[in-house]
């Protein structure tokens, strides 16, 4: 034997057993004693660093700081591979509904067209909601035949040789006419116009092509938003449900093959760009809420709010809730340091709502209603608040005993918004047969079971989560809530006009997360199994959606 060779010695080899087999308490503490100092070294570089963040001055320049440090983004690096392939999957999903579904023959296509083209060729926002759009793109509609298939299931789109070079002509005239922008755009003159500003990039780039080319290559870039939707869920979902991560693979993967989220993200719509914004806060609030409120959530939160007031008016629903989360939030940092919590609120809140208050200002300088619609679901102009808050109850929920009922022989929860998200394409004119409709609601009962299972076995940790949870339940609320009241303007000469499933998309996290809990309820051993017969189920249902659309169309 080597002379170096260790000698055995009792308290050598004897030590790691009664470590292991807990037979040494007073060896044991020491260890976890040593444990503890070795996180205090390994932590204290970045303790050190916080108090002096907290320490240094409040100005400008410290701001500038922290923005190329977002949470959220400096993440992005250490994005999971399964978050990219959520995201790929997504984007080609969207990228086929852009495909199969006919050019114009989605909600408001025409109008949100006609805004980009104004934006694009004028450098100017749409003047008018009048539905008289250029001549360019209303020859196109006519070659098309638009008018005539929409909302007219009997009829196709272009299906024959006659009808395609019908189409060819009315392409060649339509490129004659000059530049002219579309000062009128319809139901999206109203919007903001981060969308439509984004979209004048690949407009611009085929602007040499024909109109319906631009079109196409507009989808494509909206398919991108699909992507960014999916991958923001997967990381919701990590946050706010640690542990079992094939449970976060499930929900992305859900949210990336849903039907009605590549249908509206693969056309030309600002829906699709305020479902990724909408998952990427609820994002950044998860990790808020996990990891504690600083300078750059702070910054990540306010940024995101602001960019989802410059994209669509129907995210001010949201603002309720989030308020909520910052006033949570800003108490728990307060029990650190009092002024960096009021100043990280402030923060968040003064970059949030810049975009309001310029949007209020230009509006009150242009003589229009200060917040759009939303102004005009606040005014009401029939009724009173009482009624406007039952039509709101039942246009969800079953009509309250003693009430007015406005929905007469409707039970508006399963055949408005379930038999809509099951399947409702086109102009709203595309569903599936009723039978469908009833087989659907197997799955969706089995999914709800087993989603409340993993709750209640979770009801203790909810508790302790008790306040995050109300602010999920309120960004809900404030959504549904400003869907009714919009919905409640046009009443009773239209029943529900704004009962479309599609504006309760910005809450996919949450969706994302119910999934990702129904998969946990069914236990270790079955999990991973229903989670991946829940993928399945979706594939499924976005196939069979597509097939149904192209039957409609081209059938």
């Amino acid at each position: 034997m080597s002379k170096r060779a260790r000698t055995p010695t009792p308290e050598r080899d004897q030590a790691p057993t009664q470590r292991q087999a807990g037979e040494s308490p007073g060896q044991a503490k020491r260890v976890g004693a040593r444990d503890f100092r070795r996180r205090a070294r390994t932590t204290k570089p970045k303790r050190a660093t916080a108090r002096q963040a907290q320490s240094s001055g409040t100005g400008l320049s410290e701001l500038l700081a922290e923005l190329p440090g977002l949470a959220f983004v400096s993440d992005m690096r250490r994005i999971p591979r399964a978050a990219w392939i959520c995201m790929l999957v997504a984007c080609l999903n969207a990228v086929c509904w852009s495909l199969v579904t006919p050019a114009f023959q989605s909600p408001d296509e025409p109008d949100h067209f006609a805004y980009v083209k104004q934006l694009a060729e004028t450098a100017r926002l749409p003047s008018s909601g009048s539905e008289q759009l250029s001549t360019e793109e209303t020859k196109v509609l006519e070659g098309l035949q638009s008018s005539d298939v929409r909302l007219r299931p009997q009829n196709r789109s272009i299906t024959s040789p006659a009808a395609q070079s019908r189409l060819q002509r009315y392409l060649a005239a339509a490129a004659k006419y000059p530049a002219e922008g579309s000062p009128a755009a319809g139901v999206a003159a109203s919007q903001p116009p981060l969308y439509y500003a984004l979209e004048t990039i690949p407009y611009s780039f085929a602007s040499s092509k024909t109109l319906l080319n631009r079109l196409q290559l507009m989808r494509l870039f909206s398919a991108l938003f699909a992507g960014l939707t999916a991958m923001f869920v997967f990381l919701f979902v990590r946050e706010a449900l640690p542990g079992e991560p094939w449970s976060w693979l499930v929900a992305g993967m859900a949210v990336a093959l849903a039907p009605l989220l590549g249908f509206m993200s693969g056309s030309v719509n600002p829906d699709s760009l305020l479902f990724a914004v909408s998952a990427a806060l609820f994002y950044a609030l998860a990790r808020a809420f996990r990891r504690g409120l600083d300078m750059r959530a702070a910054v990540a939160i306010g940024a995101l709010t602001a960019t989802g007031f410059l994209t669509k008016l129907n995210f001010i629903g949201l603002v309720p809730g989030l308020l909520l989360a910052l006033a949570v939030l800003g108490v728990r940092a307060r029990r650190t340091s009092a002024r960096q919590a009021y100043r990280l609120v402030a923060v968040s809140v003064g970059i949030a709502f810049m975009p309001v208050a310029l949007y209020a200002a230009i509006n009150a300088l242009s003589n229009h209603e200060t917040f759009g619609i939303v102004s005009g679901a606040i005014h009401t102009a029939h009724g009173s608040l009482l009624a406007e808050a039952n039509y709101i109850w039942q246009l969800y929920l079953p009509r309250l005993p003693g009430t007015v009922n406005d929905f007469p022989g409707l039970f508006t929860a399963r055949q408005l918004w379930f038999n809509g998200y099951v399947g409702l394409y086109g102009w709203l004119d595309t569903p599936f047969p009723s039978w469908i409709d009833d087989a659907a609601l197997v799955p969706a009962a089995a999914i709800a079971l087993l989603c409340g299972r993993s709750l209640l076995r979770a009801r203790s940790l909810l508790r302790s989560r008790a306040s995050e949870l109300c602010v999920y339940a309120l960004l809900a609320l404030g959504l549904l809530v400003l869907i009714g009241a919009n919905s409640y303007r046009s009443f009773p000469a239209t029943d529900a006009e704004y009962a479309q499933v599609r504006y309760l998309l910005p809450l996919l996290a949450l969706f994302g997360a119910v999934l990702a809990l129904a998969a946990r309820g069914a236990g270790r051993r079955w999990g991973p199994t229903v989670g991946a017969l829940i993928v399945v189920l979706f594939l499924a249902h976005d196939v069979f959606s597509q097939l149904q659309v192209i039957a409609r169309f081209y059938g």
